[in-house]
């Protein structure tokens, strides 16, 4: 996969499940959620996206499919377990009761386990006494649930032939890299896929990682994508000859900017949807690989000028999120830049973001709009929910 327009032939989804039932106003601050999602409604809207992207063509993975397909493999179900068991939270004890009984059951049950986690009530009954077991309350989580998951974009994202598995940031999130370890080890779609990044360096995330050209990688430095991660993900596309330039964007830390892809994204070959006050702000450093093995780094100079310049075009179009300043800030809120193109000038979008729908429209880009009221609680858009395994060539 070398652009984020190229039409869109195979993507990994996941549709809401028992995880997003586990959030309450206790949580969702913890669990990275704004508020407690309509979980049936939520299912309801996915199921529609992920039929929008059938009615073009596009192959939809379900990624808890994939997961207990994977599971289905021994050593998968044994590093499933692992994965799933804190021994230095749950205590020796604790843990040995609960990886006993998650290597008893089948790989159904063990995929649930790992998605929506397990509370104390929930866990098997063991003789002797739990000093963690009494100290906590039957409703905590002794395996915490990865609601998060719906976000496929940010646990692992394809560059060329090869995929990079996420070194996720924020602790509510982090085994989400370990759930995608397994997929793409184990299952048998991914077993020969090359990885372009290992899943235990700096921290990155997919949100942050656009493929802008063939050759071409911007990486959002910001919340959740470290500079040493961005360096480090260069270095990996350099070394395997994934790309000529790696453009570092630095961007504001904060819940409303979080990726790359929450102020900017692709939808055609020569145009983004931008929140316009980053249109100015934006800045990128420009990585090529260097003479000794090393890296040169050029700049920082305004994103706009160095993208067009790394693409080889004379500009690169903006299509401004609203019509005004409280629009722009409400749509860029409600992810208004955060599209998913199916095909170059082709993007989905949610129905909400009236205006900026309408500018996109006018530029002579397809819109294809969904419903997003529950979708959108844990702040992410199209984009967000979708990991791309497959495009064709531009």
């Amino acid at each position: 996969m070398e652009s984020e327009v190229g039409p869109l032939r195979s993507v990994l989804l996941h549709r809401p499940g028992a995880e997003l039932k586990r959030l309450t106003p206790r949580n969702n601050d913890q669990l990275l959620f704004d508020s407690i999602p309509w979980v049936d409604r939520a299912q309801e809207e996915h199921d529609a996206f992920a039929e929008v992207l059938r009615g073009r063509g596009v192959e939809v993975l379900l990624l808890a499919e994939v997961l207990r397909s994977a599971l289905d493999d021994p050593r998968a179900h044994t590093a499933g377990v692992h994965a799933a068991v804190d021994a230095r939270r749950l205590g020796t004890e604790l843990a040995d009761v609960l990886r006993s009984h998650l290597s008893s059951v089948d790989a159904s049950v063990l995929a649930e386990v790992l998605m929506a986690g397990m509370t104390f009530e929930e866990l098997p009954a063991a003789e002797g006494t739990s000093l963690v077991r009494k100290m906590n309350h039957p409703r905590d989580f002794a395996v915490d649930p990865l609601p998060n998951l719906l976000f496929t974009r940010d646990s692992s994202a394809w560059i060329a032939d090869r995929v990079a598995i996420s070194s996720l940031t924020m602790p509510a999130r982090r085994r989400e890299t370990a759930v995608l370890d397994l997929i793409y080890a184990y299952h048998p779609r991914f077993q020969r896929a090359a990885r372009a990044y290992g899943a235990h360096s700096a921290p990155i995330e997919g949100g942050d990682v656009m493929l802008l050209a063939p050759g071409v990688v911007a990486i959002g430095v910001g919340e959740r994508t470290s500079a040493a991660g961005a360096e480090s993900l260069a270095r990996s596309v350099f070394a395997d000859d994934l790309a000529h330039t790696v453009l570092a964007v630095p961007i504001e830390q904060s819940r409303a900017t979080m990726h790359l892809d929450t102020v900017c994204t692709m939808v055609n070959t020569d145009a983004v949807v931008m929140y316009p006050l980053a249109r100015d702000s934006l800045e990128a450093f420009t990585l090529h690989p260097g003479d000794d093995g090393g890296l040169r780094v050029d700049g920082p100079e305004p994103f706009l000028t160095a993208a067009a310049k790394a693409m080889s075009i004379d500009r690169l179009r903006v299509i401004d999120t609203g019509l005004d300043p409280v629009t722009a800030e409400r749509e860029q809120w409600d992810d208004g830049n955060n599209t998913l193109a199916v095909a170059p000038g082709v993007v989905v979008g949610y129905e909400r973001n009236v205006e900026t729908n309408e500018r996109l429209e006018a530029a002579g880009i397809e819109v294809l709009r969904i419903a997003g009221s529950e979708l959108g609680s844990g702040r992410g858009g199209p984009r967000c929910m979708s990991c791309p395994v497959v495009r064709d060539s531009l």
